[in-house]
Parts: C-alpha cells; sequence; structure tokens
C-alpha cells in the first residue's frame, strides 16, 4: 500500500532538495501514517514486509527513512540503498537492527524509549500473578473439562514478599511502582544505581545480581540487549534463585540461556512467565517450538509487551517527532549509534566573520596537512554577523598551519586546546 503526501501540506523539511521518502516496513498507527504524509513525506506502508523482501523493496523505492518494530533490518538491507540515511526502530530495543554495519555506512539508528514502559511493566506484572496462581494451568484444565481446586491452591501469594528487578530503565522503575501497590518489597540491581537513589526510592540495592537472586521470591527482568548482557542469566545466577522463585523476562530472549532455565525449572522448581525467546520468530503467525514453553510452569505470551493500543499510540507519536526533527534540522533524536567517544585529541575552535570562504580555507588547510576531523559546529550569534567553528582534529595543526588560518581576513581568533576525556 503506498499513501501519497497531502499536497496542501508544505514539508517540514527536504533531503537533497526532495520529498522526503519514508518506508514504514511493519506496522504502525493509521494517525502516524497520517502524521508523516503532513510533514510533507512520501510514505510507502508495507506492513507485511519480511526480512527477504526488505532488501528488494529499500532498492526499488529508495526511502531516507525506514520505520520498522519488529521487522529484522540486516546488513544486505543496509546496503541496499545509498540513499538511507536513518533507520528508526518504532519502539525501545533495536537488536534487531545491524547496528555495526549501519554504523559503517553512516545510516543512522534511533529508537523510542520509554513510550512502552506502562504496557511491558503491565505485562510483566500479569506474567508474576500468573505464575503465582498458575491462570494459565487452571484455564486449560477448566477448557478440558477438569476441575481441581486442591491442586491448584498452593500460591505462595505476593504480598510481603520480595521482587527483584533486574535494570532500572523506565520500565523497570515502573515495575517498583506496581510491586509497591501488590504490598511487594523491592530490591534492585543495575550498573547505575548508587546507594543514594535506591534510598530515595525506598528499595533495597543489590551489590550484585547474584545478591539479587538470592533475595528475591520473585525476579524481573528489565536489561537492554547488547553486548555484555547476551546470557546474562545463565545457571550461576538461576542456580542462586529460591526454590520455587519465580522468573519473569519481559525484555530480550538473548538474555536468558535457556537450556540452563529449562534445567533450573526441573531442579528448583522455579515458575516462570516469558514474553520473548532466544530464536522467536518475527512479526505475523507462524510455527514456533521453543526449549521453554512446553514446560508445564511455564506461563507464556507472544512477545506483545509493547502491543497495547495506548503504547502504539504513544510510540507512534514520538517516531514522528523524531522524522519531524531530523528533517527540520537534520539531528537524530535518540540516536543508538553515535560515537560516544573519537579519535579527537584537539579542538580547533574558530571565530570568524559569517562569510562565505572561512570554513573551505580552514578545511583545506587541515586536508593538505593530512589531519582528520572527528567532529565539528559552527555556532552563529544573534545577528548573523559572526560565529564559532569548533572542529575537532585528530592531530595538532603545526604553527605555520595555525598562522595560515589565522591568517585569513574574516578570521577574528584561532585557538587549539587538547580534548579532554570524560
Amino acid at each position: 500500500m503506498t499513501t501519497s503526501p497531502d499536497t496542501s501540506q508544505s514539508a517540514t523539511g527536504t533531503i537533497s532538495g526532495e520529498q522526503p521518502r519514508v518506508l514504514v516496513a511493519d506496522s504502525f498507527q493509521a494517525e502516524g501514517l497520517e502524521a508523516l504524509e503532513q510533514l510533507g513525506c512520501e510514505v510507502t506502508f508495507e506492513p507485511g514486509c519480511t526480512k527477504e523482501e526488505l532488501p528488494t523493496r529499500l532498492a526499488e523505492l529508495e526511502p531516507d527513512i525506514l520505520v520498522v518494530r519488529s521487522s529484522r533490518v540486516d546488513s544486505v538491507s543496509l546496503h541496499a540503498t545509498p540513499r538511507l540515511s536513518l533507520v528508526l526502530r518504532a519502539g525501545a530495543g533495536y537488536d534487531t537492527i545491524d547496528i555495526e554495519t549501519a554504523s559503517a555506512q553512516g545510516i543512522s539508528v534511533a529508537n523510542c524509549p520509554g513510550m512502552n514502559a506502562i504496557a511491558v511493566a503491565e505485562l510483566a506484572f500479569g506474567l508474576v500473578l500468573s505464575c503465582d496462581r498458575r491462570i494459565a494451568d487452571q484455564t486449560i484444565d477448566l477448557r478440558n473439562g477438569r476441575w481441581d481446586k486442591k491442586g491448584y491452591a498452593d500460591a505462595a501469594g505476593l504480598h510481603g514478599r520480595t521482587i527483584g528487578v533486574l535494570g532500572l530503565g523506565r520500565i523497570g522503575l515502573a515495575v517498583i511502582e506496581r510491586a509497591r501497590a501488590f504490598g511487594m518489597k523491592v530490591a534492585a540491581w543495575s550498573r547505575s544505581l548508587t546507594d543514594e537513589t535506591a534510598e530515595e526510592l525506598g528499595i533495597q540495592r543489590c551489590g550484585d545480581p547474584l545478591e539479587l537472586a538470592r533475595c528475591s521470591d520473585v525476579v524481573s527482568v528489565h536489561l537492554a540487549a547488547g553486548h555484555g548482557t547476551e546470557q546474562f542469566i545463565d545457571a550461576t545466577f538461576l542456580d542462586a534463585m529460591k526454590d520455587g522463585a519465580i522468573f519473569v523476562n519481559t525484555s530480550r530472549g538473548s538474555l536468558v540461556d535457556e537450556v540452563a532455565l529449562a534445567t533450573a525449572i526441573e531442579s528448583k522448581g522455579l515458575r516462570v512467565g516469558l514474553d520473548v525467546y532466544a530464536d522467536e520468530p518475527g512479526s505475523g503467525e507462524q510455527q514456533f517450538n521453543s526449549t521453554i514453553s512446553p514446560s508445564p510452569p511455564t506461563c507464556g505470551t507472544h512477545h506483545i509487551g509493547a502491543s497495547t493500543q495506548q503504547a502504539q499510540e504513544a510510540i507512534a507519536a514520538e517516531a514522528v517527532r523524531v522524522v519531524k526533527h531530523y528533517l527540520a534540522t537534520g539531528d537524530v533524536l535518540h540516536c543508538v549509534n553515535r560515537a560516544s567517544k573519537t579519535a579527537a585529541a584537539l579542538q580547533l575552535a574558530i571565530r570568524h566573520l559569517n562569510q562565505p570562504g572561512v570554513l573551505s580555507h580552514v578545511f583545506d588547510l587541515i586536508g593538505e596537512s593530512g589531519i582528520n576531523v572527528e567532529e565539528m559546529e559552527n555556532v552563529i550569534f544573534e545577528g548573523g554577523k559572526a560565529a564559532c567553528a569548533r572542529i575537532q582534529l585528530d592531530r595538532e595543526l603545526g604553527p605555520a598551519e595555525l598562522e595560515a588560518v589565522r591568517s585569513h581576513p574574516l578570521v577574528l581568533s584561532v585557538h587549539q586546546t587538547e580534548v579532554l576525556s570524560t
């Protein structure tokens, strides 16, 4: 399905002087599509586009912006068209996008963090309750005509129990809020959690994940997937958990060693609630045989943590905001692949009159010296008569080159300072 923009609306911005093209290759709110059109974008909406079809469609449509939800964007797709400059994940996680290739191609990757926090927290607590009261198993028995009140009358209950929250982003904080409503004690671990913050939140700060595993009756995982967190929940962590404890994961399947989890279900009697799995399919209806889901103590859902109408409306609105800002300024909100540190060693600060020719003169000198520009900005002062260019270099300009910069008639001053590492 291809939709055309309302010609009565003017574009917020253009790319290369042309009408911006957006390919939405996943499900997306109708209001969001309309808002993109109102920005002046040429929008193509293909929610059924598969991973195999995506490279061909990118090559044919040559969009500037690709919007996805659960669809995988691999190296082949990212090489399909040189025009693609932004991949926007309409959600929080972005592990389905090949960040390394995108970065090497100069393609920005952005997400919409926090918009689904309440929805995921609600599901997480639904799974906690289902595990404690075995709601799914009871439902299956009732549908099969079996009544077993005595067999199901063994729930531990949640009030006064301790829930351990791994990861304190917006979802983790939303889970804590709901745990308090159930009268639960809260323990938490996060790399960034300090004693002061724990005290402000009124929670127990665990020194490491194993301490959390040992003290918790319920463990809820809310860590980001990525380098350093693959199979974060391993046999050691699971062995440290209490016998009969509840384990819930609504984050990413890659965080859990599913073989170790299956073993812990058998050996420790863990009750498990999962919305995510290590090798889950993409969107749509497919056959799926999980290592974990057939186990009787497991309550499972279909990676639908963010799939509430409220969350999708919020995500679509944020995605449109990201696109609008990008078209207007060239800046990418929530960019996840901008380098946190570059090879810059020196910063060259040049105050100059805001007239043509200054920066081309400077960059000619830098290029002739074999020096690489790592980052730069040119700040215009009120009134538009003067500016200051801050150029970060991988090594310093020599005295002769600095004097050549200063000699330009439009240059007011030049300073070269060391870039301090943070």
